[in-house]
């Protein structure tokens, strides 16, 4: 029987300002026995975002999410423009041309986090699934000095054919086409796979994918990983995840949603230095 009691546990928001002076909120989960937490710089955080497709980002409960905090993590979730929290204006101003007022407030967010003392850059990380693949990836490709990991998972990654499959036709309506001129210059200014410079030191990555991915075709992961280990100028490990028999996650057995939070968990732990409560010390 695990031992939970709620109270021990705080979400709290505050608001920060991004690149152009807009003001985000953002939701800060921990546990902590005392309204606030200490502003040392010490706290491993994952930093989880989306901000597009109108769909708004609110706390709620998660078991994986629990293991993090049970071991002192921080789980930070900003409502970026792109997303729902504020209507259709805050949606738009996420979209097509507009994509990249997403990316600035992500990392806005992450710049707030290291200037209030919550963490640092080594025990920060990034993460995001789906259009929060393609949030992380981008991010890093324009910052990679400013994350201690990055969990890009069922990523969008090539901004310049995401339409040519399967599904893809579909989120034209969000990103744009690279088929229209204008929109191919804005699509090619953030696309994460043709913004990966060799010779750059990035941040630890650990890539997740599945093999049956019928929504973002998995090879996006592929390439992107391919070329980020290509790119890749110094030791930070480039990782790539793939579940087989598996898909975008909608419906994934459970037995396989364990093994994943497991073996992410694992990688920030090792990357982070986060240590375990109540365990012997790692080797």
């Amino acid at each position: 029987k695990l031992a939970f009691d709620p109270d021990t546990y705080r979400t709290t928001q505050v608001f920060f300002e991004s690149k152009d002076g807009t003001r985000v909120p953002m939701f800060l989960s921990h546990k902590s026995h005392k309204p606030g937490i200490a502003r040392d710089g010490k706290a491993p955080t994952l930093l989880y975002g989306y901000g597009g497709f109108n769909i708004p980002m609110t706390p709620s409960f998660s078991a994986s999410n629990l293991a993090w905090m049970e071991m002192g993590g921080i789980y930070a979730v900003p409502n970026l423009r792109g997303g729902g929290e504020y209507g259709e204006a805050w949606h738009k101003a996420g979209t097509k041309l507009k994509k990249q007022n997403v990316f600035d407030d992500f990392i806005a967010a992450a710049e707030w986090l290291v200037a209030h003392g919550y963490t640092a850059t080594p025990r920060l990380a990034i993460a995001g699934g789906s259009n929060g693949g393609l949030l992380v990836a981008a991010c890093m490709t324009q910052r990679p000095d400013l994350y201690g990991a990055v969990l890009p998972a069922v990523g969008v990654m090539d901004m310049l054919r995401f339409h040519k499959f399967t599904i893809g036709w579909a989120w034209v309506d969000d990103y744009g086409s690279s088929d229209d001129s204008e929109q191919f210059r804005t699509l090619l200014a953030y696309s994460p796979l043709h913004h990966l410079r060799p010779g750059t030191c990035y941040p630890p990555t650990l890539i997740t994918t599945a093999d049956h991915d019928d929504r973002v075709v998995p090879a996006h992961s592929f390439k992107f990983a391919a070329a980020l280990q290509a790119a890749q100028s110094c030791d930070n490990p480039v990782l790539i995840r793939i579940e087989t028999k598996a898909g975008h996650g909608a419906g994934k057995p459970t037995t396989k949603i364990i093994e994943e939070a497991a073996d992410r968990w694992a990688f920030l732990v090792k990357i982070l230095d986060v240590p375990l409560p109540n365990g012997p010390p790692r080797p």
